[in-house]
């Protein structure tokens, strides 16, 4: 086994150990990489977390703020990326920005508040700062979004609790 392999495992090891431990760090950690280009998703550990009694109202306050810088990072990369860096280093397929596009086209810089949604999500927050979309704007309509999604993931669960 190559270093890079054993160092590789040793990540993966301490983040899955970490995880398995979840406090407000581990949410907003993961509600950050959610929110990037990776296929990940943090609802799960939002779920987890109220299951296990944590403050609602902080936790929706954790995995928003971690989810919407997420997408400022997104929104930068497509600023001062390129097209080389999001096609070649991010991977963004040319369907995706494409899709990503015709929403705009369509529901302009509303788009943004489907901003949480697998799949176009991501890309809509790239093609924002392609378009470079007021910063403002993008603040409200991201936050208002994942937010929302958020809370409602929370109230859900809350409510099964009971």
């Amino acid at each position: 086994m190559s270093h890079f392999d054993s160092q590789f495992l040793t990540y993966v090891a301490t983040l899955h150990q970490w995880l398995n431990q979840p406090g407000y760090a581990s949410l907003f950690f993961v509600s950050f990489l959610a929110s990037s280009l990776l296929p990940l998703g943090s609802e799960w550990l939002l779920v987890m977390m109220l299951t296990g009694g944590y403050d609602p109202v902080k936790t929706v306050a954790v995995a928003t703020v971690g989810n919407y810088l997420g997408a400022v990072t997104t929104y930068l990369v497509g600023v001062g990326g390129g097209r080389w860096l999001i096609e070649k280093v991010m991977r963004v397929s040319p369907q995706q920005q494409e899709r990503a596009r015709q929403y705009y086209r369509r529901y302009g810089s509303a788009s943004l508040l489907f901003s949480w949604l697998p799949v176009v999500g991501d890309p809509l927050c790239l093609v924002a700062g392609m378009l470079r979309v007021n910063f403002s704007l993008f603040t409200f309509l991201v936050v208002a979004g994942k937010l929302a999604r958020y809370a409602v993931t929370a109230w859900i669960t809350v409510a099964a609790l009971r």
